[in-house]
């Protein structure tokens, strides 16, 4: 094999990864940008409701697979379907408990809009969940091991008798299975009436009421959806990702940075500034150690965001 074809057999390698973790780093990015852009919640908690929702996938596999319910191949996907409305009661209960007492109408009068008391109400939440993991379920690394997850896929010979891609099964599926979730919730929002009300809730609450939209309901389904596509992207990455009590920390700026990127309000933006972190991530191994790939990451946001603040998908408001 020559040195061109060793050379493009590491960039189509590196792409292929790249797209595939994007597709779950797009999918993350998504559930928090329906909170963020309809709720304009800054929900610190991100991470630690998708951490959740992988204990959550881990346990319920473990029971289908023991009790002979699916196979191991199918378990995790199996485990996940389980897991999503699970976390969404999850979502719904700590919007009811909680994140409603400082958002919706009741907030209007208080300093700041109430973004203060959302700020230290989420990262109380955050650090509740994480240290209720810790004595749950311990510090030790968990991990969905499948059939799938040790296997892969070999796209070519490309070039005469070289230059293959080698697909990892689990990450395969995985992404596919996110594209699918897109697409079912963009269908949600665009062409249903729960969809209006969301983005009627977002764009103006006020005119909303008006029209006869409950708005506090719109956002606790809002908030409640949001946890549960993070927990199902949670689930996913869990099938080929370690994870412990602490791994929402290592995802939660990722997201943020997606979100950003993609344009504040583009639900679809924030999945594909999810997909280009994947591949910024993942192309940037080809000439950085793998230690920079975040620092890799962030240069390339600070580049767009100084370009064009409102991300590559968002649209500049105009304020009176």
């Amino acid at each position: 094999m020559s040195d061109v074809q060793i050379h493009l057999e590491a960039f189509l390698q590196a792409l292929a990864a790249g797209l595939l973790v994007g597709a779950l780093y797009g999918l993350m990015c998504v559930g928090l940008a329906i909170i963020f852009g309809i709720m304009r919640v800054i929900n610190f908690a991100q991470g630690d409701f998708m951490m959740l929702g992988m204990y959550v996938t881990y346990h319920l596999f473990a029971a289908i697979v023991t009790h002979g319910l699916l196979s191991p191949a199918l378990g995790p996907y199996g485990a996940i379907l389980l897991a999503a409305p699970v976390m969404f009661a999850v979502g719904w209960i700590v919007h009811y408990a909680l994140i409603s007492r400082v958002t919706g109408r009741r907030t209007a009068t208080l300093d700041g809009g109430g973004h203060y008391a959302q700020l230290i109400l989420t990262l109380g939440i955050a650090l509740v969940l994480q240290n209720g993991a810790m004595m749950l379920f311990g510090a030790q690394q968990q991990s969905i091991r499948t059939p799938l997850s040790s296997s892969a896929w070999e796209l070519g010979p490309l070039w005469g008798e070289a230059v293959s891609i080698f697909v990892n099964k689990g990450r395969g599926v995985a992404a596919v299975i996110s594209v699918v979730v897109i697409g079912l919730l963009a269908m949600l929002i665009n062409r249903t009436r729960l969809g209006k009300a969301l983005r009627a809730a977002a764009d103006n609450p006020t005119a909303s009421t008006y029209m006869g939209v409950d708005v506090n309901a719109a956002y606790r389904i809002a908030f409640a959806l949001g946890t549960c596509i993070t927990a199902v992207a949670g689930g996913l990455l869990a099938t080929n990702y370690p994870f412990h009590p602490f791994t929402g920390l290592e995802f939660v700026i990722i997201m943020y940075a997606g979100v950003v990127l993609g344009g504040i309000g583009s639900i679809l933006g924030a999945f594909w500034g999810g997909m280009i972190i994947g591949l910024v991530q993942q192309l940037s191994s080809l000439v950085l150690p793998t230690q920079l790939q975040n620092a890799a990451i962030f240069v390339f946001f600070l580049l767009v965001v100084s370009l064009r603040p409102q991300g590559l998908f968002g649209r500049v408001s105009e304020r009176t």
